[in-house]
């Protein structure tokens, strides 16, 4: 189980890595769109936009939706929440190192 998280998470985290998927995914909190329209302002084939589309997909951050010929994709938050998750941790850390970084500054000198 513990492996099956770790792979999805690592998917996630991959596929966000590139800002072509990170510009889709912004598009995509706007509504649903097809690879013609996620394709078109970052100037790139509709092979090449299938590709980023497909990572996408196997990380879980978007779904597909079939309509005749077209296929429509949507934002599919569970993956970005369970990512969210994993970086609370270490905000939680860095937030309370910083505060007691803080604090140490702030605490009156005493000889």
């Amino acid at each position: 189980m513990v492996m099956q998280y770790d792979a999805r998470l690592d998917a996630v985290f991959r596929a966000l890595a590139d800002p072509t998927r990170r510009d889709m995914l912004r598009r995509l909190g706007d509504g649903e769109q097809n690879v013609g329209q996620l394709a078109a302002p970052c100037a790139m084939s509709l092979a090449a936009a299938s590709k980023h589309i497909r990572v996408l997909e196997n990380a879980g951050l978007v779904e597909r939706r079939v309509a005749g010929r077209t296929h429509w994709f949507r934002l599919h938050g569970d993956a970005l929440a369970e990512a969210h998750a994993w970086l609370t941790r270490y905000e939680r850390f860095w937030t309370g190192r910083l505060d007691a970084l803080a604090r140490a500054l702030e605490a009156p000198d005493t000889p």
